[in-house]
């Protein structure tokens, strides 16, 4: 009985800190707020915002039951049981203090590239992509891509989708940079040893409102249209629907083409470029400063950030908080919450 005390104590405790830190007041005038943009009948003159505030919404509304749930239940716990289960749903809500960059509520545009490697590196660019897409639908979010350029034998040479929900751009932006993995070839008659690499970028989307200062103008645009590459048989695009954009200044180019809409895909390619515009502009930012500040850490072959062992054992390890699982298959089925919590309480 002295030892259920002792653990409701610290629970309570815990609990009480991490209300002072949420701040509920806020984030109840904030749920106000939503309510009443929601209530305006021209919100759905724009879907993306719309399904963004009622994501907001839906969020903030769990969060603030749960909250007061968890209130209740620690002044009637009755066992270490339920000491422990309280523990692990206070933990989870505990993420959400970590979440309050500037764009952490955005949607995320992921890219991912094959490395040097050939079919091996292609194969496992698809391999993360798919994880990408599991933790995801783990998590309720929407995947759609953008672009993508398939692999002559097997796998992808690059990937770019969206992933829209709640902070998806919080939750995923420590995945960019390099991802190794080390396994057995199964392109290799031999089965040799085989090491090979992708990159992940992950940007949130930008809209024109986050970006007062960069403005986009039709001058510097070149557009060019051309038939989207299909897998034959009757989903094989017909028209120039696809799109590639160059933005002359900076000379990025944006390749979009999995909508059957030009429009749509034009709409993807300005969405991108504004992403890539603003992670320009952190660059910038951070060499003015000559030391890595802000959110934005850009991701390159140099910034290994995960390793993933297939043979001759099974590991996974994070090499930035060594966080490690010898459950491969879990994690290349998305089951990535470890590793992105330790990396967010890290920080």
């Amino acid at each position: 009985m002295n030892e259920l005390k002792k653990k409701v104590k610290e629970l309570s405790k815990q609990f009480m800190e991490f209300k002072k830190s949420f701040d509920i007041d806020g984030k109840k005038s904030e749920l106000a707020i939503l309510e009443k943009k929601a209530l305006d009948p021209k919100i759905w003159d724009n879907q993306n915002n719309a399904r963004r505030v009622m994501q907001e919404m839906g969020e903030l509304k769990k969060d603030l039951e749960e909250i007061s749930s968890m209130e209740a239940e620690i002044s009637a716990v009755s066992s270490l049981e339920d000491v422990r289960e309280i523990a692990k749903r206070l933990k989870k809500l505990e993420l959400a203090t970590y979440l309050s960059g500037e764009y952490d509520k955005k949607d995320a545009i992921v890219s991912i590239h094959a490395g040097q490697g050939g079919t091996e590196a292609m194969d496992w660019a698809s391999m993360i992509f798919r994880m990408y897409i599991r933790y995801s639908e783990g998590r309720d979010w929407n995947v759609g891509v953008i672009s993508e350029t398939q692999g002559e034998e097997a796998g992808i040479k690059s990937v770019t989708f969206k992933v829209a929900g709640t902070y998806a751009y919080g939750y995923l932006k420590h995945e960019a940079g390099t991802h190794r993995l080390v396994r057995q070839s199964p392109f290799n008659a031999d089965k040799l040893r085989q090491t090979s690499f992708v990159l992940v970028e992950v940007l949130p989307e930008i809209e024109d409102l986050d970006l007062p200062d960069i403005k986009i103008r039709d001058d510097d645009l070149k557009w060019q249209f051309y038939r989207s590459s299909g897998h034959g048989g009757q989903n094989v695009n017909k028209v120039s629907t696809a799109v590639r954009l160059t933005h002359i200044p900076t000379g990025i180019v944006i390749t979009a083409q999995t909508e059957r809409s030009q429009e749509q895909n034009r709409a993807n390619a300005l969405t991108l470029l504004r992403s890539k515009l603003w992670a320009k502009e952190q660059e910038r930012k951070i060499k003015e400063k000559e030391k890595l500040t802000g959110e934005y850490s850009p991701a390159t072959w140099g910034t290994q950030i995960r390793s993933y062992v297939l043979h001759p054992y099974k590991m996974v390890k994070d090499l930035r908080t060594d966080v490690e699982t010898s459950d491969t298959d879990k994690v290349l089925d998305g089951g990535l919450a470890e590793f992105i919590e330790a990396e967010l309480r890290h920080l």
